[in-house]
């Protein structure tokens, strides 16, 4: 998961919400006997701009073979019978919707398609999105949809036993604006993550109330591994399931600086807590400014979807993830993000404090490298290239727009 594209490996896996009924034995290839079981649950990290985003899906298809055709033989095919609406945006900030669970045969299997209803005259809004302020529009779902979303993948059952995964959707990066035209594409952000035990693979902490709708995640060398929203009441923030290891936690908000806290344990046997909810964690007013540009395709670049993202680097490390957005390519190509101007913070994880302090890093106070990627349809390479941008306060306001051409 190195860029905004590279975010698709598992688009599909959300299919299985609700409890579907497999109607068809898996063939095709590998050499196991047996039944396993697979069961999934969904998750969401947080969205942007938006009060829900509802997707239906009427089936999933499964086979051994990356390789096979729609018509081939093999294929084992999950029916949601209705079709299930679900409105990802209600499962955030540790929250899991049991999907239910299936017998399958053993054995790994590699490829998945999604296949999701039509918007159409009987149910013009199957699909759709409710911009935050705005009213609910149809969200236009890939051509592909008709004979399933394909995507690669590697999840092994095996005779006997449970595989057990979360899936997690993050629609801030799965919804496209479609320029100023009042319309949406979805390019569909999941991530699978092996379910851990409840006991641990979770850290918690405590936000103030003026930082609700704060984005916090941890990252590993600038890519997000699991992201939430702090609950708007209490304040508290709970990442789960993230898998044993050490991680970088991330705080960022709308018109405070950036915060990271290195150095954060997970373990698969006890909670990792940040800070006490007596001491939630109140950043720095981050005089916000706003960083625009575009990104053009030009021959023979053919572009399938297309992202930005923004990096901002600490002083002896590390280098963190702040903010990330789709961009309409093919289509108008432009993107604003709003980039704090004031130093950011940071701090090391210490086990059992129950209040934190950040320290300024003034060396790093409004710059930022842009990395702009342009996916294109396989086997064609995915396209990448960055820029350093500077929104200090010394710079002339508004900021000079940030392009990228590709190639």
């Amino acid at each position: 998961m190195k860029s905004l594209p590279a975010l698709h490996r598992l688009k599909t896996l959300l299919v299985c919400a609700a409890g579907a009924a497999l109607v068809a034995a898996c063939g095709g290839g590998g050499t196991d006997s047996g039944t396993g079981t697979l069961r999934l649950a969904l998750t969401d990290a947080p969205a942007c701009g938006y009060d829900a985003v509802n997707v239906t899906v009427e089936k999933v298809r499964v086979h051994r073979s990356a390789s096979a055709g729609e018509t081939d033989a093999g294929w084992a095919e999950i029916v949601l019978s209705p079709a299930r609406r679900v409105n990802l945006l209600t499962l955030t900030n540790g929250a899991l919707e049991e999907l239910g669970q299936t017998p399958l045969p053993a054995g790994t299997y590699t490829q998945m398609r999604l296949v999701l209803a039509r918007n159409d005259a009987a149910n013009p809004l199957a699909n759709s999105v409710l911009p935050t302020g705005g009213t609910e529009v149809a969200l236009t779902t890939p051509s592909a949809q008709q004979s399933g979303l394909k995507l690669n993948v590697n999840i092994t059952v095996q005779p006997d036993q449970l595989a057990d995964f979360v899936i997690d959707f993050d629609a801030c990066k799965s919804v496209v604006k479609r320029g100023n035209s009042g319309q949406y594409n979805l390019k569909p952000v999941l991530a699978v993550l092996p379910r851990l035990a409840p006991a641990g693979a979770r850290v918690v902490g405590y936000l103030a109330p003026s930082m609700a709708g704060a984005s916090v995640s941890v990252q590993v060398a600038g890519v997000p591994q699991r992201a939430t929203v702090p609950d708007p009441a209490s304040g508290r923030f709970d990442l789960y399931p993230v898998p044993p290891g050490t991680y970088d936690l991330v705080i960022s908000g709308a018109g405070r600086v950036t915060a990271v806290m290195t150095g954060v344990p997970v373990v698969a046997d006890a909670y990792t807590y940040v800070n006490a909810s007596a001491s939630p964690i109140d950043l720095p007013a981050g005089a916000p400014r706003t960083l625009s540009g575009s990104l053009t395709a030009n021959a023979p670049v053919a572009p399938t979807g297309a992202g930005v993202r923004a990096l901002q680097s600490f002083t002896g490390g590390p280098t963190v993830e702040v903010a990330a957005l789709p961009v309409d390519l093919p289509g108008a190509g432009t993107y604003a993000l709003g980039l704090a101007s004031a130093a950011p913070v940071k701090t090391a994880w210490v086990a059992g404090a129950t209040a934190v302090a950040f320290a300024a890093d003034p060396a790093a106070a409004g710059l930022y490298t842009i990395e702009a990627t342009v996916e294109q349809a396989a086997p064609a390479p995915t396209l990448v290239k960055t820029a350093p941008a500077n929104v200090g306060a010394a710079v002339p306001d508004p900021l000079a727009p940030l392009a990228f051409v590709f190639p």
